[in-house]
């Protein structure tokens, strides 16, 4: 017998302004961890010792949060169940330099992040978002929500062949925003944010900010049967892993195994940081929580032989206008249900018993799902499952949600699917 759905539109309502309010990393886990304090959680410093109390705790460092929930009568050994996602999405990123200026245009100068669908970030109203390090260590979000900065493309008139051969755009030459005119003086930029921050000059040392449309996420379709916003890879997983662990802890029953929610940061671009996947973050705090409770090494190794990872990653759709890109018996559909992701190349980590784990969880809660695998003749991207089992040694299945316009700066999913996947992930959680 399936479990109700704990989760309905309100919750794909919810993910539209847990959205808008994450323009950055940095934001999505500040929000995330607000949400979690709501439901109980408590923060608990990296410097400090930590006890084996139950009850939900969670951990940030940067542009990630590990966080998780200890039931009454875990034991040393008790296993966890993990949901893993990222917090990074592909843009624009502000250089250490960022002052520039041609034809009398002021320029902001960017770093391409990640696999960014470039043409998608012409002629839109974009903000500028992120954090920065006061002189005296101390760091501060920002985001300027408005229309500040624009990439202008080339008129058609100056590019006859663009709609016959293509766009061509050069990432140094063709894609700095501009925002203003006038003459360019070193230190506009962050003279500007001290200003609207209200800082003192010179009390900004170093900042880490990037772009971002500023139009809304909104319902599409004549029914509304769509979502069109920004950033869904990967922020509604880190979404729909945050309320389905928050849900998980509220409802304080019996749990077999401890869960644990894991949103990591540089995703895009290897995973490969202290805040990464690739990173010792989720192994130390899965060791330290094991040996809180008063756990040896034989209780960790025991504990993360017994453990199961959801990878959840956003997936390709079957794109109505591109059939022939996809594999012929493999076609995810927007309000399908989540997707099982495989490839047996390891680009994804899921196996025939994951698939299994998989189909209990949405059994369970009652929603459908669907399975994704590449067209032979088409690469295969990857995710943080291969990596997370390849270096905790946990077992890790792929999943996620099919949307269009990935890696673009406004994306597209079926506007039923996040609370498909939150439904999914709470039944997982229970185990």
């Amino acid at each position: 017998m399936t479990s109700p759905a704990r989760f309905d539109r309100g919750h794909t309502d919810d993910l539209m302004s847990f959205l808008a309010a994450s323009p950055s990393p940095y934001h999505a886990v500040a929000n995330a961890a607000e949400r979690l304090e709501k439901a109980g959680f408590r923060q608990l410093s990296e410097t400090d010792a930590w006890d084996g109390s139950t009850g939900g705790k969670f951990v940030l460092r940067g542009g990630a949060v590990i966080a998780w929930y200890v039931p009454e009568g875990a034991q040393a050994h008790t296993p966890f169940r993990i949901v893993g996602a990222h917090t990074d999405s592909p843009n624009l990123r502000v250089k250490p330099q960022p002052d520039l200026g041609s034809a009398g245009f002021r320029q902001i100068a960017v770093e391409i992040y990640g696999g960014a669908l470039l043409n998608s970030w012409l002629d839109r109203d974009l903000g500028l978002a992120g954090r920065v390090t006061l002189r005296d260590g101390t760091q501060h979000l920002v985001n300027i929500d408005r229309p500040l900065l624009r990439v202008p493309q080339l008129a058609v008139h100056l590019d006859r062949s663009v709609n016959s051969e293509g766009l061509k755009l050069d990432k140094q030459r063709h894609m700095q925003p501009i925002w203003g005119l006038g003459e360019v003086n070193e230190g506009d930029l962050i003279a500007f944010l001290e200003q609207e921050e209200g800082l003192g000059q010179g009390e900004i040392a170093g900042w880490d900010l990037m772009v971002h449309s500023v139009e809304a996420p909104a319902y599409l379709g004549r029914d509304h049967d769509l979502l069109a916003g920004p950033r869904m890879d990967n922020l509604l997983s880190v979404h729909a892993g945050t309320a389905a662990l928050a849900a998980v802890a509220l409802a304080a029953g019996e749990l077999p195994y401890i869960p644990v929610l894991a949103a990591f940061d540089h995703e895009e671009n290897g995973s490969q940081s202290d805040t990464g996947a690739d990173g010792p973050l989720l192994g130390n705090v899965l060791e330290r929580s094991v040996f809180a409770r008063g756990g040896t090494y034989e209780d960790r190794a025991r504990a993360f032989a017994g453990t199961t990872c959801l990878s959840s990653d956003t997936g390709h759709a079957v794109h109505p206008n591109y059939g022939e890109r996809h594999d012929p018996t493999h076609h995810p559909r927007a309000n399908g249900g989540p997707i099982l992701k495989v490839n047996v190349n390891q680009r994804y980590a899921t196996d025939g018993q994951g698939r299994a784990v998989f189909a209990a969880a949405c059994e369970k809660a009652g929603v459908p799902w669907q399975t994704f695998v590449s067209n032979n003749s088409m690469p295969c991207g990857t995710t943080i499952g291969p990596i997370t089992a390849a270096r905790h040694g946990i077992h890790t299945v792929d999943i996620g949600v099919a949307i269009l316009s990935m890696h673009s700066a406004r994306e597209l999913c079926g506007a039923e699917d996040p609370f498909h996947l939150a439904n999914a992930l709470v039944a997982f959680l229970e185990g």
